[in-house]
């Protein structure tokens, strides 16, 4: 065994805080702790000593909120709202309009039918947690995402769309299994009148066997019309969001990237999302079933026959020099994905005469990255011109045509729509691995920089949301399922 750090986590039983150990042993790194009542826990962290080591060279930590809601009291992760220990503003705002759902997924942590409860935000807590959300410091948080439970099924969505775009959201997205989107064209066509920006599109493979295992139901046929519906109501910014299930959608990678280079028009991102372990769960059916991001990236070079490669992708706080040496150059404090080196990877893929060229066949990352920081550095110090000199050193690293037709705009204008042009013209492909109690590690926590917002104020990272405080939120704000109905006038045996 050889320890490469100690960390914070949880026991998975009682969910109280406790030290452990992340260590590697044969190539794989793991994570282990011991609560005094419930004995000992190992999990599989990374499946790849050597990625995760090269994944940590890009650790980029943020300073957090000016404004933190919540102070230090209970500790991390108790304390959540966002408090004085977090390192990451918002990347990416999420508030749970309901959760409500037309569909009972077996793999699902947020619906009403599992929790027993109907959470339900009223429109004007809802604004209220955009407005709350738009006073964060520094840096505001400009992109947000309707979720639930399945938001499609509340009656004032295209309403709670505009409203997010007047409060300032410049990025509106809602999180669907499509089930709406297929069912009426005429629904797509007022989100895109409402100014809805993208779909995230519960979308797990090819085959009705896989939506048969993952949600219960063959969806197959709903969400080829949802994406159909969504073409001709003329959105054209789709999200494929591939839960990954070990031994069964695993094989399809390769398959469901080829789908959205062939659907280019309106798909830009295919996010992979290996599977969290919730529940009570022997060591022997974790290992079955955990897949972890150096397992997906292996895949998807197999898969499209080295097309993509793991070396193409990086992770996420790679791109946070890009956004702090425009921002020291323009004057202005830009959204920085300082993640942790662990929650994700990711690369740019461009479609052309129908081959997948990921964006590092055209640009050497690790100079091109370098040169940011230094251009940064000068702008700081007051030295711009100094820096806007570096910054045509650090284009020597990236090809001119790439540079001409994609980079130059982002460089130069340094606004939401140059890098909105960028992204038309990508895919991007990425796999997020959110926590369980498992493999639960604070250090990920306190750089989180996907936040829930919840009515009373607080505003609470992804992973302790779903592996810790969602139980107690909706117990404590939501109405019993019978009650509900019966405020609704809904029929007991009636779905709702």
């Amino acid at each position: 065994m050889n320890k490469i750090k100690n960390t914070r986590s949880i026991c998975p039983e009682c969910l109280e805080p406790i030290d452990a150990i992340i260590f590697e042993e044969n190539n794989k790194v793991y994570i282990k702790k011991h609560c005094i009542k419930h004995g000992p826990f190992q999990e599989l962290y990374w499946s790849d000593y050597t990625q995760y080591m090269r994944a940590e060279e890009f650790r980029y930590d943020g300073e957090g909120l000016d404004n933190p809601h919540t102070k230090k009291e209970k500790g991390c992760p108790y304390d959540c709202g966002i408090c004085t220990e977090h390192k990451s503003h918002t990347a990416l705002a999420i508030i749970d309009i309901t959760n409500r759902c037309n569909l009972t997924c077996p793999v699902c942590f947020a619906n009403a039918a599992s929790a027993g409860y109907v959470y339900e935000p009223t429109k004007t807590q809802i604004i209220d947690m955009l407005e709350n959300l738009r006073k964060n410091e520094p840096v505001p948080a400009t992109a947000l995402q309707f979720s639930g439970g399945e938001p499609t099924i509340r009656n004032d969505l295209f309403e709670l769309i505009k409203k997010a775009k007047e409060i300032g959201f410049r990025h509106v997205e809602i999180n669907t299994n499509g089930i709406r989107l297929a069912q009426s064209l005429d629904f797509c066509v007022k989100l895109k009148e409402a100014g809805v920006s993208t779909i995230y599109l519960q979308f797990d493979g090819l085959t009705s066997e896989v939506y048969k295992f993952i949600r219960g139901i063959d969806l197959l046929e709903k969400k080829m019309q949802a994406i159909e519906n969504c073409r001709k109501a003329g959105i054209h910014s789709l999200v494929l969001v591939v839960t990954l299930v070990k031994d069964v959608n695993d094989s399809q990678l390769g398959e469901i990237i080829r789908f959205a280079a062939n659907n280019f028009d309106v798909i830009r991102c295919v996010n992979v999302q290996p599977v969290s372990l919730c529940g009570r769960l022997p060591q022997e059916e974790r290992d079955k079933m955990r897949i972890t991001i150096p397992d997906f990236m292996k895949l998807v070079e197999e898969q499209t026959q080295g097309e993509i490669k793991v070396s193409d992708f990086y992770p996420v706080p790679t791109v946070v020099p890009v956004s702090k040496a425009i921002g020291a150059l323009k004057d202005k404090r830009y959204v920085e994905f300082t993640a942790h080196p662990h929650c994700g990877m990711a690369t740019y893929l461009f479609v052309e005469d129908g081959k997948l060229i990921p964006i590092t066949r055209y640009a050497n990352t690790e100079k091109f990255i370098g040169n940011m920081k230094k251009i940064h550095d000068l702008a700081q110090k007051g030295s711009k011109n100094k820096a806007k000199l570096r910054l045509i050193t650090a284009l020597r690293y990236v090809k001119f045509g790439f540079l001409r037709k994609y980079l130059w705009a982002v460089l130069r204008e340094g606004d939401y729509k140059a890098l909105g042009d960028l992204q038309r013209k990508t895919i991007l492909l990425s796999a997020m691995h959110f926590m369980d109690p498992y493999n639960f590690d604070l250090e990920r926590v306190q750089r989180c920089v996907i936040h829930y917002a919840i009515p009373d104020g607080r505003i609470i990272p992804f992973c302790t949301m779903n592996s810790i405080h969602r139980p107690n939120i909706e117990m404590k704000m939501g109405i019993p399922i019978k009650e509900w109905k019966s405020r609704h006038k809904v029929e007991i045996t009636e779905p709702f």
